[in-house]
């Protein structure tokens, strides 16, 4: 059935109802519109508003949440952004025609259908068929992870490769806040920043420091970590991520300490190029040395090479744990750990002789410590006992229990002064035999190794090939002396030139030491020999090398060279003159056997460059009578020692006796003399040219008064030619230095200062370890005590340690004796 719905008739208008009835414009109805709503809300109450914004702002933030959470975040890629996902065309349309079927259908007109696989888009405007994935957060963002060795990250645009760094926006500490350590790429940081620049205070942060510390930071990390410019507070920064690695990981999960050997490396490459930089920064990194060394410690360290270590305020740990094995074990201290002692142990002066020379230091020192102690020095095994308390750099490390580790029943050998004191004596002998060398090397830094520089050497010392040159000169003087050209001596042990007379003498100090002997003696005053004239090698024991010459051998000298002068005089020493002149000098007892050697030397040298009787008669001027008549008649011995005395013989012997002040007409009567059972001849028949006939017997009975002749002169004739002093130091030289007076810690005497040493090794003390430290010292605890803090407080205003039992040693005054 139809139903219809009848309205009445509507009643018609007339003109002018028409009229008046007009509809108004849409103009005129927005503009009432507007003004009544204005109105409207002009009547609403400030605090409506204000409470209506805010429940927007939180439906807005509720909102944005959602659509971040639809997916999980491992599927939310940055690379989204340039990949937008295309709904499939037959899905669009599917999506159409089902909102065109019902205009009043629940559900949106745009259906976003796709595989469960496809990303979710979000934000996606009904104009658009391309929706967007969310991205992922940038990397680093989350809790901090630790970048091993070379594993590269990028912060702000800066890329960093080499690892061993945190990065994240969380690593919580104790104290609150997180790790100052920690890199949070969420910060901002600045365009630029210079790392050679100091921009932060004593306890750097990362999050506290300025966007361009930051930026100077990274750019520190990405160059390397290497540049020697940079300011410390940057490589502190970097420090503090080791510090907690190696110490507050490695507690928490083991497996890390197998990054420790890492570690090692990687602080020691830091102290090689910023250790001289910051004391601070050496000690902090000593310290934490220490920790890390102590994994798999060997239990006989002593036996194994010591490890690149910084000098600091304290010995490091890793040489005392070694020193006291060695204690415990009533081992030898070897010839290494007692030269990495010396050198590291802060007690001990080193002076500029041994820092710039240190490999040979290092040599000579090792020659002479197993000259002294043979297989090494034995320690006795004192009371103190190890124990090691980290003390940390990093303010990460605050409302944390004190890491601590104790190293069994070992001693603490830097407790007692003995030992130190006896290596202080081997060190200062070192330094003296290496000064002249210094200085030498301070003038001429590019000749080091030129014969000028090594003959200030000890021989052991010496370039390979100039000690092989020694070696060979002892094995030759062994058989017999050697007569060799002085150029060619100097040219054997790699000199280029000609040597002044302080060379000369370190040559002759040096063949010595050797047990090689050199005439004519340079250090007994004779000139230095030109490069064409020879010199005599002998053998000769090295403690007689640089005796002062007595008068005995003075006179000795003299005699041989007259001798040497007559028997030459007719053309040419005799060998039988020469064997006469060597067995006389065998005889003569009243010499010792170096002398005797030297003798020997000097009178084949003698032979082929005999003295001139000119150059004699100076030096026999000063003898009296009975001396010179005494010379005059061995002289008539030597000439007789061939069995004849020539006519050129008798000339000179004739000039000896002028020369003497005797009458030259006595040469006749003693050569008559000396022929048994002839008459003196005349003088026209000694003036001839026939040779003496002489009796061998009466010749053996004139040699037995040789001993006395060389004796009486020995009384009379005290000195030979004077010895030319060594050139003396100047006394304007850079570092011309006197042995340094012991200056202790705070300025304390040698037994307090090692036990304010042993107590700045860790925080905390027990009473009864200080008992110990003291006993070892030889000092009374009260007084001890007492006396620590007065210098502290002298010096810093700041008390020693602080407590009773245990006592607490001020980090505050570690921090400055640190500095």
């Amino acid at each position: 059935m139809l139903l219809y719905n009848v309205h009445p008739s509507p009643k018609p208008l007339g003109k002018q109802t028409m009229a008046s009835k007009r509809k108004p414009s849409s103009f005129e109805v927005l503009g009432g519109a507007s003004i009544a709503v204005i109105a409207l809300l002009a009547m609403i109450p400030r605090d409506w508003w204000v409470t209506s914004g805010l429940v927007a702002l939180g439906i807005y933030f509720y909102r944005k949440s959602r659509v971040a959470t639809v997916r999980p975040p491992d599927t939310l890629r940055p690379d989204s952004l340039s990949s937008p996902t295309v709904l499939p065309a037959a899905t669009r349309r599917a999506a159409q025609a089902t909102s065109a079927v019902s205009p009043t259908h629940s559900s949106p007109p745009f259906v976003n259908v796709r595989p469960a696989a496809q990303p979710v888009s979000v934000g996606t405007r009904e104009t658009s068929s391309q929706p967007y994935r969310i991205p992922d957060a940038p990397s680093g963002y989350g809790r901090a992870k630790w970048l091993a060795e070379g594993e590269a990250t990028t912060i702000a645009g800066v890329e960093i490769p080499g690892g061993l760094i945190y990065v994240g926006i969380s690593l919580p500490t104790p104290s609150g806040g997180d790790d100052p350590a920690l890199i949070n790429p969420s910060l901002t940081v600045a365009s630029c920043g210079s790392y050679t620049e100091s921009e932060m205070g004593y306890w750097p942060s990362y999050s506290g420091i300025s966007s361009s510390a930051r930026r100077a930071y990274l750019e520190w990390l990405s160059s390397g970590r290497s540049d020697p410019a940079a300011d410390i507070g940057y490589v502190f920064l970097f420090f503090y991520g080791l510090e907690r690695r190696a110490v507050l990981d490695a507690a928490e999960d083991p497996a890390v300490k197998t990054e420790w050997s890492v570690i090692t490396a990687e602080l020691r490459r830091l102290l090689e190029i910023y250790g001289e930089q910051s004391r601070s920064f050496r000690n902090y990194a000593g310290a934490l040395l220490d920790w890390v060394s102590l994994a798999e410690f060997p239990g006989k360290a002593y036996l194994n090479p010591v490890p690149t270590l910084p000098r600091t305020y304290d010995l490091p740990l890793h040489l005392r744990i070694a020193l006291g094995q060695a204690a415990r074990d009533g081992a030898a201290v070897p010839p290494h750990l007692a030269l990495a002692w010396v050198k590291l142990d802060p007690t001990v002066a080193l002076r500029t002789a041994a820092k710039r020379c240190n490999e040979e230091f290092d040599q000579l020192f090792a020659s002479t410590y197993q000259g002294t102690y043979g297989d090494g020095m034995l320690l006795q095994k004192n009371r103190t006992r190890l124990k090691l308390v980290y003390r940390p750099a990093s303010s990460g490390f605050y409302g944390r229990g004190k890491p601590t580790l104790t190293i069994g029943d070992t001693p603490d050998v830097t407790a007692v002064t003995g030992p130190i004191k006896k290596l202080q004596s081997i060190v200062d002998s070192v330094t003296a035999q290496l000064e002249r060398y210094s200085r030498y090397c301070a003038k001429n830094p590019d000749a080091k190794h030129a014969l000028e520089g090594f003959l200030l050497l000890p021989v052991p010392l010496w370039p390979v090939r100039a000690k092989e040159v020694v070696l060979s000169l002892r094995e030759r003087t062994a058989q017999g002396v050697t007569l060799v050209p002085f150029r060619d001596l100097i040219a054997g042990l790699g000199g280029q030139r000609d040597i002044d007379k302080p060379r000369a003498v370190a040559l002759v100090l040096a063949l010595g030491s050797q047990g090689v002997g050199v005439e004519p003696d340079v250090l007994g005053g004779a000139r230095v020999p030109k490069p064409d004239e020879s010199v005599a090698l002998f053998a000769i024991e090295a403690d007689a090398v640089g005796a002062t010459p007595t008068p005995s051998y003075q006179a000795a000298v003299l005699t041989v060279q007259l001798a040497t002068a007559v028997a030459g005089s007719d053309g040419g020493v005799a060998e039988s003159e020469l064997s006469h002149i060597r067995e006389q000098v065998s005889l003569w007892s009243h010499l010792s056997s170096n002398h005797i050697c030297r003798l020997t030397a000097h009178i084949e040298l003698l032979r082929i460059q005999p003295a001139s009787l000119a150059s004699l008669k100076r030096k026999l001027q000063p003898l009296g009578t009975a001396a010179k008549e005494a010379i005059a008649r061995f002289m008539v011995t030597v000439a007789q020692a061939d069995g004849t005395v020539s006519p050129a013989e008798v000339k000179m012997l004739e000039r000896v006796y002028r020369a003497l002040g005797v009458d030259p007409d006595r040469v006749f009567t003693d050569l008559h003399s000396a022929s048994a059972g002839s008459e003196p001849a005349g003088a026209s028949s000694a003036k001839g040219s026939e040779p003496f006939k002489l009796d061998a017997q009466r010749i053996a009975a004139l040699q037995k008064d040789t001993e006395a002749v060389s004796v009486l002169l020995a009384t009379i004739f005290t000195e030979n030619e004077p010895a030319e002093p060594l050139p003396a130091e100047r006394e304007d030289e850079p570092d011309q230095e006197v042995a340094p007076q012991f200056v202790g810690l705070l300025g304390l005497d040698e037994g307090h200062s090692a036990f304010a040493r042993l107590l700045l090794s860790r925080d905390e003390w027990a009473m009864d370890e200080l008992e110990d430290a003291v006993a070892d010292l030889g000092l009374m605890l009260s007084g001890a005590i007492e006396m620590l803090n007065e210098a502290a407080l002298d010096h810093y205003q700041i008390p020693f340690f602080e407590g009773e039992d245990p006592v607490t040693v001020s980090s505050e005054l570690l921090e400055k004796l640190s500095a």
